[in-house]
């Protein structure tokens, strides 16, 4: 279980710091990686909780960190 969440916010913060890196989102290194984080260990403990997710906790990750990127920063960015 321990080694799953640590791999779950290593590959969050992976996806995280790929989106800024590519262009995909303009939010700033650190607070697309606390964004993606987020998402991952919200979708990490539904998962536990409850067992709804993906099959494989790696696809999982990267899946809701890239929903917590598409959703979260939307709503607030100025334009």
């Amino acid at each position: 279980m321990f080694p799953v969440m640590i791999g779950t916010v290593v590959i969050a913060g992976i996806v995280g710091y790929a989106s800024e890196k590519t262009g995909f989102t303009r939010n700033g290194y650190v607070q697309s990686i606390i964004i993606c984080v987020g998402g991952a260990f919200l979708a990490y403990f539904i998962k536990l909780m409850f067992g709804v997710g993906l099959r494989p906790a790696g696809l999982n990750a990267i899946v809701s960190s890239l929903g917590a990127l598409i959703i979260v920063p939307t709503h607030w960015r100025r334009r």
